[in-house]
């Protein structure tokens, strides 16, 4: 599946982490129910901290294999594969899911200028990356896989639910927002059977629900990205929130001392190459999250800073290769540097 930022087992505490004590003070709660199992391309957690019953953990996995299974870009009878099928022939019908995350891709694409495109298909599988057997793409092939990647060529139609592709060849890989959208999904399943604190975890996506029962606030690490290991760097505080991180460490090949990570630049057809290492984003819409942490390591420090400001109550943390954090306004609310390896930085 390309759903997972944290793709392998090696990295699925790795993007995010909870730190010493988050569940409940010093130890979990005895009521505590949980579930892991491998869904969207990776091991997800829904662990039910203070209410819930089975009767809503397979609800929730009910849900995301329903997603896994109109999104999936790696399944032959996915929805998602359907329209990529019929790229440049005709319009594909789709389910209530699919379209209204395309249609959120492509509200992030506009507001991106194309640094968040839902078109990467060609190239996310011609670089392959976390698959094994990686290698740099010709530069012919390069070039011919950026001459697809064009999310004004994605036509919507909301009467009818239909999805078209302009270009033969053209493909659509919903690997940067499907699995905040089905983070979001679980929430509504949690409110429904009045669960009152969980920790959904899907491949390293947070979202911590509702209010533990000593009131304390929730604790998320963020993924020192020199450890291969899952130390955290800092710690998010606060209530209710989801966080999600993108980063150089999560899939990545090298070859000849350089390294290529899985987070693509549209206008390159090459990784990303701006000095990020990672960015992390705390917000209480998963799938804005997931969207944005991608949209942000794409745009850079600067752009991203100022990109950040039509979301209100988001906050996010850059990370550059030289080990400086630099905070989105209002982020050290919630974000406390402990790693003394790093320093905060202004820019």
């Amino acid at each position: 599946m390309r759903f997972s930022k944290a793709f392998s087992l090696r990295w699925l505490a790795a993007a995010l982490l909870f730190a010493a004590g988050t569940i409940a003070g010093s130890s979990l709660y005895a009521e505590e129910l949980s579930r892991t199992d491998f869904v969207l391309g990776t091991v997800c957690t829904v662990r039910f901290i203070d209410g819930g019953n089975n009767a809503a953990l397979d609800e929730a996995f009910a849900r995301l294999r329903t997603i896994e299974e109109h999104m999936s870009a790696n399944r032959d009878d996915s929805e998602l594969s359907r329209v990529n099928a019929m790229a440049g022939k005709e319009p594909v019908k789709v389910s209530e899911d699919t379209f209204y995350v395309i249609s959120k891709a492509l509200d992030y694409a506009r507001l991106t200028n194309g640094g968040f495109d839902p078109s990467v298909g060609p190239l996310v599988k011609l670089w392959n990356i976390g698959n094994g057997g990686e290698k740099v793409p010709p530069a012919k092939n390069i070039l011919a896989a950026k001459a697809l990647v064009d999310w004004r060529q994605i036509v919507l139609d909301a009467t009818t639910r239909k999805v078209f592709l302009k270009k033969p060849g053209m493909a659509l890989d919903l690997g940067a927002i499907a699995k905040g959208y089905a983070a979001d999904e679980i929430e509504k399943i949690l409110l429904n059977h009045k669960v009152k604190a969980a920790v959904i975890d899907l491949g390293g996506n947070i979202f911590v629900f509702g209010s533990k029962k000593d009131k304390s606030p929730w604790r998320v690490g963020i993924q020192n990205p020199d450890s291969t290991r899952g130390e955290f760097l800092g710690i998010v505080a606060g209530g209710q929130m989801t966080v999600v991180a993108s980063g150089v460490y999560e899939r990545y090949f090298i070859e000849n001392g350089k390294r290529y990570h899985h987070i693509l630049d549209t206008k390159t057809g090459f990784p990303v190459d701006n000095g990020l290492v990672s960015v992390s984003v705390v917000s209480k819409s998963s799938i804005d999250a997931d969207a944005l942490s991608t949209s942000l390591f794409v745009l850079g420090i600067e752009k991203g800073m100022e990109f950040l400001r039509q979301f209100p109550d988001t906050y996010a943390v850059f990370i550059d290769k030289d080990n400086r954090v630099y905070l989105s306004p209002g982020a050290g609310k919630v974000f406390t540097l402990q790693d003394k390896n790093y320093q905060l930085a202004e820019k």
